[in-house]
């Protein structure tokens, strides 16, 4: 082999072990090893890898893929780091305001069940009652909770068996966990179900395991032809049949008599539905119900 302007070259495993070739200072500090060609240099990689790997990660031994997790770089305090939030543990009882004052419900961190038939407006006035309170406050509502389940979703209206009974208890326990979560962390809750008063393994005794004895349980139950009324209005299976709305509100009927706060929101928009609730929850704090 020739190159322009001088003598021929040797071989090229004679150049890179003949030392003489190389002009002086030039010459490698070991002659290359046989192989492939080397490779160009990996292009630079946005913050977060290492190499070529993601930090968070280690290459495996063999193959060289990001597969055992590593603890995080340390984070400079002006980043936004891995935050340290207090665990969710059982909602205790908020205390008492000091003397015959009543608790000022929209400063105190609470846990609310919102309990009622289809139609009663659980929903439509826990949201608002949460929009409108002073202190950070989260909405939970069983349903949505429920309908996170697209594939395999037990419809209520195709009938209740124990596929749906295991959807229904799952949610309720998945509600409860949020709701212990964003208390622990000072954010007050308000959960809404149709919870039935003969039934307190999965009802109401059911919430009191997931969220805590600090649970504050209140009862809408406006009248059958108002609740038939806003049924009509509902879409997809959210909607139930006359017959399946006027069973749930015949058998809400138990809660009267049992101790908990009933609220007949018949004839209160959700406004004033939402400041009702406001007075029931603060005698409940003087004065706690039995459950």
């Amino acid at each position: 082999m020739q190159h322009a302007g001088g003598p021929p070259l040797p071989p090229y495993h004679q150049q890179a072990t003949a030392g003489a070739d190389w002009p002086q200072g030039t010459q490698p500090a070991q002659p290359p090893h046989p192989g492939p060609p080397p490779q160009p240099p990996h292009p630079a990689q946005p913050p977060g890898f290492v190499g070529n790997v993601p930090s968070g990660r280690t290459p495996h031994p063999a193959q060289g893929g990001p597969t055992l997790p590593v603890p995080p770089a340390s984070v400079p305090p002006e980043g936004t780091g891995h935050v340290q939030l207090p665990p969710g543990g059982p909602v205790a009882m908020p205390s008492p305001p000091p003397g015959a004052g009543q608790a000022d419900t929209g400063s105190t961190t609470l846990a609310v069940l919102l309990i009622g038939p289809a139609g009663a407006g659980k929903t439509t006035v826990a949201r608002l009652w949460a929009e409108q309170r002073r202190v950070p406050t989260a909405h939970i509502s069983l349903d949505d909770v429920r309908e996170w389940v697209r594939s395999g979703f037990a419809d209520p209206q195709a009938g209740w068996n124990d596929h749906s009974e295991a959807q229904y208890r799952l949610a309720r326990r998945t509600c409860g966990f949020s709701a212990r979560n964003f208390l622990a962390n000072g954010i007050s809750c308000i959960l809404d179900d149709a919870v039935f008063p003969d039934r307190p393994v999965i009802g109401l005794g059911g919430w009191k395991r997931h969220v805590g004895p600090g649970l504050l349980p209140v009862v809408l139950l406006p009248g059958l032809e108002i609740v038939l009324e806003r049924n009509a209005a509902r879409h997809g299976n959210r909607r139930l049949s006359d017959e399946e709305v006027a069973r749930i509100h015949g058998r809400m009927a138990g809660w009267y008599g049992s101790g908990l706060p009933i609220i007949d929101n018949s004839h209160l928009d959700a406004a004033q539905t939402a400041r009702a609730l406001d007075d029931v929850l603060a005698r409940a704090i003087a004065s706690p119900p039995q459950w």
